[in-house]
């Protein structure tokens, strides 16, 4: 079959990095400070001419607190200079034209050979660059079939790789409580679910994923494009209407 006109899209790293940071922005949680953290205190600066700092300083004459700095940044158990508010919009937008490039170059990005084995798949055994696999492939029941399937195409070597981890590298930026990594490994794009989510699920580093709803983050994990990615025929097709007058 003809790859649909999508696979043609200009390649733009820049604006699917752009889109997949914008993902991961509507992740962030809220969080903010109680408004009168650090200022239930008496203190009060005695202002100049004394020959003290003008710090607040906690009233009275009882011994450990009299005199004590309290409330101002720098004091301790003071208020935070700049406190994060609850109100703060960590979402980013995103333009829909930009959203819109960013996943026709993923799309695209999945059918170079050269950006795929860079991203560090596994594509020695890999029959075809795009794979195009048929309907069948997403009726798939069990594990063993998923697998059996998976060592056809040539993609189970991507699995064991994705299985094996990457040792994290002690030092600065080390995560606690692990050794490996666990990378990406290929993922399946099938028009709907027929069994094959179930029977793939347990299998490390594979991710299937309806057509309906691709998105960059899927294609791109990491803001890094060129995701060893399989497609059924119907969800090539479903892609071609999607894409048919955007993709020309």
């Amino acid at each position: 079959m003809s790859l649909p006109s999508v696979f043609s899209a200009p390649f733009r790293p820049d604006v699917i990095q752009k889109v997949v940071v914008a993902l991961h922005s509507r992740k962030y949680q809220p969080k903010g400070r109680d408004p009168m953290a650090g200022k239930r205190t008496t203190a009060e600066s005695v202002g100049v001419g004394k020959d003290l700092a003008r710090v607040p300083r906690v009233k009275g004459d009882r011994f450990p607190k009299a005199s004590q700095g309290a409330f101002a940044p720098m004091t301790v158990k003071g208020r935070l200079t700049h406190a994060p508010s609850p109100q703060r919009r960590l979402a980013k937008r995103i333009n829909t034209k930009e959203r819109l490039l960013a996943l026709w170059s993923a799309v695209a990005a999945t059918a170079s050979s050269d950006l795929v084995a860079s991203r560090g798949h596994e594509v020695k055994k890999v029959v075809n660059i795009p794979l195009v696999v048929s309907d069948e492939f997403q009726k798939l029941k069990t594990t063993a079939e998923a697998k059996s399937a998976l060592e056809g195409l040539g993609l189970w070597d991507d699995v064991t790789r994705a299985r094996k981890g990457v040792k994290i590298r002690a030092g600065k930026g080390r995560a606690r409580g692990r050794r490996l990594k666990r990378p990406r490994g290929p993922l399946l794009v099938v028009l709907r679910d027929e069994g094959i989510v179930k029977a793939a699920r347990n299998l490390t580093g594979v991710d299937i994923v309806e057509a309906s709803s691709l998105n960059v983050e899927d294609l791109a994990p990491g803001t890094h494009p060129g995701r060893l990615t399989a497609w059924t025929k119907s969800a090539l097709e479903f892609v071609e209407k999607r894409f048919a007058v955007q993709g020309n």
